[in-house]
């Protein structure tokens, strides 16, 4: 069953003026032609300039590519999704009857789409300095734990040596695709470990770009859901 938009605004902690944008926000295209894509646009582009704007202050000393690593640990579809979970964001999710049936509340990419959704509907219903203050509390522990120290391992390494602490078996990675020209290629990569249940993928234009990417999103699931960095 799924549950009306109000009670998920109280949830969030969150009014809306206009409760429509919050409808449409959660509005699945399976749904209707009324649906979160346009919403998720805004909202994406807002996201990730309110955390660029938070780690900008919390780390002046860190250089743009540092920045960009905190940033993309941050803001991901798996990220999105976690925070979606913890708050049964699904149970909220307007569906076609085929989508609802085959899990489609469940996708990450549904999740993490409804939730930029959500932040582009409250922009417009209340502006920026609402929205950059929910966004901050959504993402403020996960703000807090990140750290300058070991900044400097790279991704793959940080994800090694936090399963070698813990006596789990290394992470596994898995080429799962390579396109393009020699001097044009694109590379996916799958990545599982033994804290978590499912695979996590990664690209990049070579094999190892692929991987640290697929760590990198390993870590920030790692973070985010169990406070492990």
């Amino acid at each position: 069953m799924i549950l009306a938009p109000d009670k998920l605004a109280k949830k969030l902690g969150l009014y809306f003026n206009n409760p429509e944008l919050l409808k449409r926000a959660l509005t699945h295209r399976s749904a209707d032609i009324k649906h979160n894509e346009r919403l998720e646009f805004l909202g994406d582009s807002i996201l990730g300039f309110v955390v660029a704007e938070r780690l900008y202050e919390k780390f002046p000393d860190a250089d743009e590519g540092v920045l960009s690593r905190f940033r993309s640990s941050l803001v991901n579809q798996s990220s999105l999704a976690a925070i979606a979970r913890a708050l049964q964001l699904g149970d909220y999710l307007i569906m076609g009857s085929g989508e609802l049936k085959s899990g489609g509340y469940r996708r990450d990419s549904a999740l993490s789409d409804a939730m930029e959704a959500i932040m582009g509907a409250l922009v417009l219903d209340q502006g920026m300095e609402a929205c950059r203050t929910w966004i901050l509390q959504l993402f403020h522990d996960a703000i807090e734990r990140l750290s300058l120290e070991n900044r400097n391992k790279d991704p793959k390494t940080r994800l090694q040596e936090i399963m070698q602490a813990r006596g789990l078996p290394l992470p596994e990675y898995t080429l799962l695709s390579q396109k393009g020209q020699p001097h044009d290629q694109l590379f996916r990569i799958a990545c599982k470990i033994a804290l978590l249940n499912d695979v996590v993928t990664g690209e990049g234009s070579s094999r190892k770009k692929a991987e640290q990417e697929a760590a990198e999103l390993l870590l920030a699931r790692l973070s985010t859901e169990l406070r492990i960095k």
